[in-house]
Order: C-alpha cells, then sequence, then structure tokens
C-alpha cells in the first residue's frame, strides 16, 4: 500500500474519467476508502493518492464530463401489468420491487428497511437521515397494498425487512434490477419507477409540492427552501393509496378517467 502513487490513480481513472463519469467517480472514492484504511492501520506514511482534492488538480471536474443520463423508466400505464406479475411472485425480490413501486422509494433506502423504521400502527415508515440522500429524515405513508406487502413477510418482524440469502444480511442491491429486466428487458431500471410516479402525478394533476414531497426531493430555491418546512405527510397520504389502486388494478384504470386533486 505505501508503494502507491497519484500517478497509478491517475492511470486507472483516466480511461474512463470522460467516457464513464459516475463509475469513475465512485471508484475513485472507493479508492480513497481503502487507501485511507491503510493510513489509519499504519500501512502506509504518505498521503492518501486518491484525495479527491488532489485529483481535482489533475483531472477536468466530474462535473463538467458528466452526462445527464435520465434512468430507464417504465412508462406508467404499464406500471399495472408489472405489478401483477410482481404479485404472482412469492421470492423476497419481488416483493422488495413491489414495495419500491409502491411507495416511490429509492433501491437503497428499501433494501436497508429494518423493522424498527416500520410503525404499522401509524401506517409509517420513517427512514432516519442516515439513510437518505437528502441526509434527513424522510417519512413514507405507507399504503395498504405496501402494508399487505410488509404483511407477507409477518414471520420476520424484527432485523431487516427485505433480507438476502445470507441470514441478517440485505437483499443484494442487483436483485430488483434482475427482476425487473427478466420481465421487461433492460429497457427498465429500478430508479426509473420514481419517474414514472412523477409522471403519473403529472397527468393527473398532482401538485407539484405534493408530488416532491412524496420523492423527498430537496427544495432548490433558498426561499421557497425557507417556507417548506413541513412534510406534509398526511396529504400524501391519500395520493399513495391513489398510486397504489393504480399499480394494483389494471381494470380501475381503464375507468378512472378523471384528474386527481389531493387537497
Amino acid at each position: 500500500m505505501d508503494e502507491i502513487t497519484v500517478d497509478d490513480i491517475i492511470d486507472i481513472l483516466k480511461p474512463i474519467w470522460t467516457t464513464k463519469p459516475e463509475t469513475a467517480s465512485r471508484l475513485r472514492g472507493r479508492l480513497e476508502r481503502i487507501i485511507g484504511w491503510a493510513i489509519a492501520m499504519g500501512h502506509r506514511s504518505d498521503a492518501n493518492p486518491a484525495d479527491r482534492e488532489i485529483i481535482r488538480h489533475l483531472l477536468p471536474p466530474i462535473g463538467k464530463v458528466r452526462r445527464i443520463e435520465h434512468h430507464a423508466a417504465l412508462p406508467w400505464p404499464e406500471v399495472p401489468a408489472l405489478c401483477t406479475e410482481l404479485r404472482a411472485r412469492d421470492s423476497v425480490s419481488a416483493k422488495a420491487l413491489m414495495f419500491t413501486i409502491l411507495t416511490a422509494a429509492r433501491t437503497g433506502e428499501v433494501i436497508g428497511v429494518s423493522w424498527e423504521e416500520i410503525d404499522l400502527t401509524t401506517r409509517t415508515w420513517v427512514i432516519p437521515e442516515t439513510r437518505t440522500k437528502a441526509g434527513r429524515e424522510h417519512r413514507v405513508p405507507l399504503s395498504e397494498a405496501a402494508i399487505s406487502v410488509l404483511e407477507s413477510l409477518a414471520g420476520y418482524r424484527s432485523g431487516l425487512v427485505f433480507q438476502g440469502s445470507k441470514p441478517d444480511r440485505p437483499l443484494s442491491n442487483m436483485a430488483m434490477l434482475q427482476l425487473v429486466r427478466k420481465i421487461r428487458g433492460d429497457r427498465v431500471t429500478v430508479h426509473g419507477f420514481r419517474s414514472s410516479f412523477r409522471d403519473w402525478c403529472g397527468e393527473r394533476g398532482v401538485d407539484r409540492e405534493l408530488a416532491e414531497a412524496a420523492l423527498a426531493h430537496v427544495v432548490q430555491n433558498k426561499a421557497e427552501a425557507a417556507y417548506a418546512r413541513s412534510d406534509l405527510l398526511e396529504r400524501r397520504r391519500p395520493l399513495m393509496e391513489e398510486w397504489a389502486r393504480h399499480c394494483t388494478s389494471a381494470a380501475e384504470r381503464q375507468v378512472r378517467h378523471g384528474g386527481l386533486h389531493v387537497r
């Protein structure tokens, strides 16, 4: 570990820095953590050659080369058909994906959810700030359909909700992606279901403020953020119930033509 130089790190990162900026950024971070451990354990005395402050002087800013790539999303009218297929499966990955779709949550939030975060009495899932992208607590109202998913796992009321193949280990972050691609092909991603939900909200006339709160998006405008003190939890409950009804009932979707306006 004490022989690794900055040139070595650059040789690793440079070939993918502009073509695969997201991967390059994650790789740099992983290298920094590994070498940081080596320094802490006394295996290296020099500075960390993968440190962000060093690399930024030698390679172009990642923000300038990163291309905006939207996650492939299943069109919202097709979500009910997929959910029907998921409900016919009894695997943990199918239940986790169903829960992900119903809550419009992120993959990492779902595979890491523990029963301690779930309150079945108030029908609320509280994601602690340490597990959210925004770094702040996010409360998720649980629909009847989401509760049903949890109840199907009633035999595991401690530890992680969606356990992997090994005891007390979370489901792999690739399990849901592999499942949805097996069913719908490479054009769909798990994260894309958040876009499906957002598009559905737009089509139904849901207030932007409400839809963004459901997705736990951070308000970018500082003046607007100063007044956005509430997470609109109770207003989001009927919204998530309506989304769940859409997801679980293709027949209802076909006959429902009116717009949704949650107040």
